[in-house]
């Protein structure tokens, strides 16, 4: 009776969200602190060490130009290294990092690092190689990113597996500058604590494909720019479900 009694209460990701959007976000409060002592719990099992030197993808929205010639003839190129880095003083909010707290966003594809920032038809876009410099422990939130929103739960609501799912859902969501900013604190809580118990990076699933996966590194250093193309958007695709 008494384990009982003093076993954390099993909270879900959506109880987690709503004390964090609506009651209480920078002090943890006891919900939270159980939340977050839950994912603890069950993140054995649910980590990846990558090598140093494993390739992944980001994509930039814009080009740069070269000159060829002292008469103005130019032609577009890649943006330059410096530019398909966050700004270390200037970091945009995000799913991962809290504004003016720099990440770097990476993919698994080519196809899914351009697909995920969302770019219109007819946009240029810069599509860079990274390489990392050293071994990375990273907590791999897209285990079941494969199931839909339509799959049958494993077990519980309250399970391990639905919980997973629910957080993977959360950072694959996809996200515009013009967003609700606070919409982004419960999977920036969860970075955040990620970071503090020694990981360097989060994966997560894509909106955009089911095999792809994304990955927010916590040191944007952990990874070096090899080299850049460029790609221009010709045609878009888009699936509706009723609400």
């Amino acid at each position: 009776m008494a384990d009982d009694q003093n076993a954390s209460p099993c909270i879900s990701f959506d109880e987690f969200r709503e004390e964090v959007l609506y009651r209480q976000r920078y002090i943890r409060s006891r919900l939270c602190e159980a939340f977050l002592s839950r994912i603890k719990r069950s993140v054995e099992g649910r980590t990846e060490v990558i090598s140093s030197g494993e390739t992944f993808w980001r994509a930039q929205i814009g080009h740069d130009w070269e000159a060829l010639s002292e008469a103005g003839n130019r032609r577009r190129m890649p943006l330059q290294n410096e530019r398909m880095k966050p700004w270390i003083d200037r970091a945009y909010e995000g799913r991962v990092n809290p504004k003016g707290i720099s990440c770097l966003y990476l993919a698994t594809s080519e196809y899914v690092a351009m697909s995920e920032i969302r770019p219109w038809i007819g946009t240029t876009l810069s599509l860079a190689r990274f390489r990392t410099v050293r071994p990375l422990r990273i907590v791999d939130c897209s285990l079941f990113h494969a199931l839909t929103e339509t799959a049958p739960q494993c077990g519980s609501p309250n399970s391990d597996e639905q919980l997973w799912r629910d957080i993977d859902r959360a950072f694959a969501q996809p996200v515009l500058r013009s967003d609700n900013t606070a919409d982004y604190a419960p999977t920036q809580l969860i970075a955040e604590f990620f970071r503090l118990e020694g990981f360097d990076g989060i994966f997560y699933g894509s909106a955009f494909s089911e095999a792809g996966r994304n990955i927010a590194l916590f040191d944007i250093h952990a990874a070096d720019q090899l080299d850049a193309v460029l790609f221009e958007v010709t045609g878009a695709k888009f699936d509706f479900t009723p609400v």
